[in-house]
C-alpha cells in the first residue's frame, strides 16, 4: 500500500507529464511565427513524428522492458527523457529567429560552457539530492544529522557566492573558478572514502562540497554573457538549460545505478571525474583570446 507521501509524488509526476505532453502542441503559434521559429505547416506537422514513432516503439516494448529491468526503472527512464526534452526546447531558444543575412549563430565556444554546465547540474545534485541518504545508509547518522549536513552543503553553496564576491580584489574571479572544481573532487572523493560511524565528519564534507559548488555557476554564466558576445542576450538561459540537464541525469540517473548494485560511494567518487573535468574545462574557459566566430548551427 503506497504512503500518502509517495502517492503525492506519483500525482505530482503525472501533473509534469501531462505539461511536458501538451507543451509542443499548446506552442503552435510560436514554433510558426516568423519572428520566433518560423516554422511551415509541413515542419511543424514533421515535428510530431519522431514523437509518434518512439511512443509505439516504447508502447511495444514497455511491457518487456518493464520485465527485464523493472517498472521502476523504465519509469525514470521516461522521466529524464522528458527532462530531455523540456532542455532541447530551452536549448532551441539560442537559435530561433537567427535569420535577418548576419551569419549568426551559435558560437563553438558556446558548448565548452554547455559542457561545464551540465557537469555543475551532476556534481550539485548528487550533493544536494543524495546527501541525506549517503549519511544514513553509509555513515549511520540520524535523521536530524542527515539534515543538517543538508543544510549546512546549501549554507556553504551561499556563503560561498558571497565570500568570493567579497575577496575578487585579492582572489581573482579567474583563480577562483580553477580552484572550486578541485575543491569539489576533493569533497566528493572524502564522501566515498568516509568510515561507516562518522556522521559529523559527513557533515563537514557536505559543507567543503557546498563550498566547492558555491560560486561555479554564477561564474560560469558571467564569462559566458562576457565572451559569446553574438547571443549574449540567450547565453545564461543556455548555461541554466544545461544544468538543468545535468540535474536531470543526477537526480534520476543515480537510482538506477544504485539498484543496478552500484554504492553511493562509488557513485559519489566517480562524479569527483565530473568535478576534476570541470577543472580542466575552467581553463579553457577563461582564457584570454579575440572574440570568438560564430558557425552555422
Amino acid at each position: 500500500m503506497a504512503t500518502r507521501t509517495e502517492a503525492n509524488t506519483v500525482y505530482a509526476a503525472g501533473l509534469v507529464q501531462g505539461i511536458v505532453l501538451v507543451t509542443f502542441p499548446a506552442a503552435s503559434m510560436i514554433f510558426t511565427d516568423p519572428a520566433a521559429y518560423d516554422l511551415s505547416s509541413t515542419q511543424y506537422g514533421t515535428m510530431f513524428l519522431p514523437q509518434v514513432v518512439t511512443a509505439i516503439i516504447a508502447s511495444l516494448l514497455g511491457g518487456d522492458l518493464a520485465r527485464r529491468l523493472g517498472s521502476k526503472r523504465v519509469y525514470l527512464v521516461g522521466l529524464l527523457a522528458n527532462q530531455v526534452s523540456m532542455a532541447l526546447l530551452i536549448v532551441s531558444q539560442l537559435v530561433a529567429g537567427e535569420r535577418a543575412g548576419t551569419g549568426a549563430g551559435i558560437p563553438t565556444r558556446f558548448w565548452v560552457f554547455a559542457a561545464f554546465a551540465a557537469l555543475y547540474g551532476v556534481c550539485e545534485t548528487m550533493n544536494g539530492n543524495w546527501a541525506q541518504l549517503e549519511m544514513t545508509r553509509q555513515l549511520g547518522a540520524s535523521a536530524v544529522q542527515a539534515s543538517l549536513a543538508l543544510t549546512t552543503f546549501w549554507a556553504m553553496v551561499t556563503a560561498g557566492r558571497v565570500l568570493f564576491a567579497l575577496v575578487q580584489r585579492w582572489l581573482p574571479t579567474r583563480n577562483t573558478y580553477h580552484l572550486l572544481p578541485f575543491v569539489l573532487a576533493a569533497a566528493l572523493v572524502a564522501v566515498a572514502l568516509l568510515p561507516q560511524g562518522t556522521p559529523a565528519l559527513g557533515v563537514l564534507v557536505f559543507g567543503l562540497a557546498g563550498l566547492g559548488c558555491s560560486a561555479l555557476l554564477p561564474l560560469t554564466i558571467s564569462f559566458g554573457q562576457e565572451q559569446l558576445v553574438v547571443m549574449s542576450a540567450s547565453a545564461a538561459g543556455g548555461v541554466i538549460a544545461f544544468y538543468q540537464l545535468g540535474y536531470g541525469i543526477a537526480a534520476f540517473g543515480a537510482g538506477p545505478l544504485q539498484d543496478a548494485g552500484g554504492g553511493l560511494p562509488t557513485i559519489f567518487g566517480c562524479t569527483a571525474v565530473a568535478a576534476v573535468a570541470m577543472g580542466g574545462l575552467s581553463f579553457v574557459l577563461t582564457a584570454r583570446q579575440p572574440a570568438v566566430p560564430a558557425t552555422r548551427a
